[in-house]
Order: structure tokens, then C-alpha cells, then sequence
């Protein structure tokens, strides 16, 4: 039997109309939806389904946009076709802020007491962009310590290690700026500045922690009922306690997305399901674990075909 790891996706995810399928198809994808419009006080649905897309882009509304997304995805795809999702779940991660639902889908934190840090984690971050301009950029086809050097050579952060050979840099823009000259010149196949609002994992992410620490102590977490695959670590965790801390490190520590999927790898992890909008995390798990057997659940198409064997 399957030993399967659930994975849960982070902010880049989110486009107009995302969700929608899933609204109208499940019952219990519908009422995830429901309830995030009602714990918010305002229309998340129609932000996700109808846009303006601007304004669904914003790190405040990105955030929680994907989170109910991708719950809404594992509820329908719990009630419509279990096998979609390859069975329960031995382990959980998910990317940056996939973790808030990863710790929904290990049972460790009610949905809407989630989605209320998710919002308020949104806020911050944002927040933080605002009076402390930041900028992030992806290094591809670079040895990850070369990325380190380089990165402290210039002032900045590793923010990701995302799988070999494709790293993210934060810091001040200057700073980042500086990275990618000196990632060019020594070698990158290629150096992109992110489309971000602000400098995250990183030191500039340090006021968003501590407001975002307050609100995760006061939340109900208990431990989860199987392990999560920690961002900030790459170990496996469970005790509320643990949950705590890697949420709030999520904000100024490195996603060492890489390590945490070696880490499920080892714990015996032979099937990824993402579950959520998009597909870059079954991508980067098989850049990362050979031969890696991978599925998603990103769309009701995606389930119905589960169903249909």
C-alpha cells in the first residue's frame, strides 16, 4: 500500500476563476467557499471566480484565495473520489503558505481558525512590503551553496531551495539586485526578479513574525494526526507545539522545499498528491526523488478522471 504524501501549494498559485469548478460541482467544496465568505465578512468566492484580478493578486487576498482553494479541492475530492487523493495521508507539507493547509488536512487546526492567520498573515506581509520595500529573485542552474555565497556576499537571503538547481534569493531590492548581477556572472542559466510584493523569507519579514506570532499563540492547534514535513527544517512534526514554531519561522526562514521532500523520501513518502491550483510542486518533487510517482488534484476535471480509473 501506497505510503502518500499530501501536498499543499503556496502564493503564485492564484488566477481569476480559480475555485469555480469546484464551488459548483461539490457540495463540500461549496461549503468551504460558504464559510470563508462568512468567517471574512466579505465575498472571497467572487474575488476568486469573477476578479478583478488585481486586486485578487494582492498578498492579503492571494493568500487566503489559495488556502480555501485548495482545502475546498481535498473536501470535494474526499466526498466525490477518495482514490484521487491515493488514500489517507501518511505525511503532509506543503510550500510557504501551503503549511496552514497542511496543518488543516493532519487535523491540527479547524479550517476557520486557519483561514483567520492566513488572512492575518496576509495582512502583515503586505504590511511589511509597504514600509520596507523588498524584492526576490529566482537563481536556476546554480549549485545551492554557490547561491548561499553569493547571497550573503550581497547582503540578501536564500528564501527557497525549491529542488536542484532552482534557488530564490530576498532581501532589500538593492541587495537583490546585487545577487543577480553576481549570479550571472558566475554561471546561472538564468536570473529572474519575482513579481512580489515584498521580501519574504527573509530578515524584512521580521515585524509580520512577530504580529503573526501573537495571533498563532492564541490559536486552537493540537497536535497533528500524521506527520507534516516542516519548511523552515525539513524534519518531520506533530506536536502543537512544533506547529507553532515552524508557522511563524515560515515567515523570515528558508522553504528548504528540496530537503523536506528528501526528508518524506526517507520516511518511506512513494506518492505525492498536490492538492490545490496548480502543479509546481509534483514538478519539483520529481526534479528532487527519483522516480517519484505523482498526482494531482487541482481541478474537478482532475478528480473526475480519478474516478473514471
Amino acid at each position: 500500500m501506497a505510503m502518500v504524501a499530501w501536498l499543499f501549494p503556496g502564493q503564485g498559485s492564484q488566477e481569476v476563476g480559480m475555485g469555480r469548478d469546484v464551488y459548483e460541482a461539490s457540495a463540500a467544496g461549496r461549503a468551504v467557499f460558504d464559510e470563508a465568505d462568512a468567517v471574512l465578512g466579505f465575498s472571497l468566492s467572487r474575488l476568486c471566480f469573477e476578479g478583478p484580478a488585481d486586486e485578487l493578486q494582492r498578498t492579503v487576498n492571494a493568500q487566503p484565495a489559495i488556502m480555501v482553494t485548495s482545502v475546498a479541492l481535498l473536501r470535494a475530492a474526499q466526498e466525490l473520489c477518495p482514490a484521487a487523493l491515493g488514500g489517507d495521508a501518511a505525511f503532509v507539507a506543503g510550500h510557504s503558505l501551503g503549511e496552514y493547509s497542511a496543518v488543516v488536512a493532519a487535523g491540527a487546526l479547524p479550517f476557520a481558525d486557519a483561514l483567520r492567520l492566513v488572512r492575518r498573515r496576509g495582512e502583515l506581509m503586505e504590511h511589511c512590503g509597504t514600509i520596507e520595500p523588498g524584492a526576490m529573485a529566482a537563481v536556476l542552474g546554480m549549485d545551492t551553496d554557490a547561491v548561499f555565497a553569493l547571497a550573503a556576499e550581497a547582503g540578501v537571503e536564500v528564501a527557497n531551495v525549491n529542488a536542484p538547481g532552482q534557488v530564490t534569493v530576498s532581501g532589500t531590492v538593492s541587495g537583490v539586485l546585487q545577487a543577480m548581477d553576481l549570479a550571472k556572472a558566475r554561471g546561472a542559466s538564468r536570473v529572474v526578479q519575482l513579481d512580489v510584493s515584498g521580501a519574504f523569507h527573509s530578515r524584512l519579514m521580521r515585524p509580520a513574525a512577530e504580529g503573526l506570532a501573537e495571533a498563532i499563540a492564541a490559536a486552537p492547534l493540537t497536535d497533528a494526526a500524521v506527520p507534516l514535513a516542516g519548511n523552515s527544517t525539513a524534519t518531520l512534526i506533530r506536536t502543537a507545539a512544533d506547529l507553532r514554531t515552524e508557522l511563524v519561522q515560515g515567515l523570515t526562514q528558508p522553504v528548504l522545499w528540496a530537503k523536506s521532500v528528501q526528508a518524506l523520501a526517507a520516511a518511506g513518502a512513494d506518492l505525492w498528491v498536490e492538492v490545490g491550483p496548480g502543479r509546481v510542486l509534483t514538478g519539483l518533487v520529481r526534479r528532487t526523488a527519483d522516480g517519484a510517482k505523482v498526482a494531482n488534484v487541482h481541478s474537478v476535471a482532475a478528480i473526475q478522471k480519478a474516478a473514471a480509473g
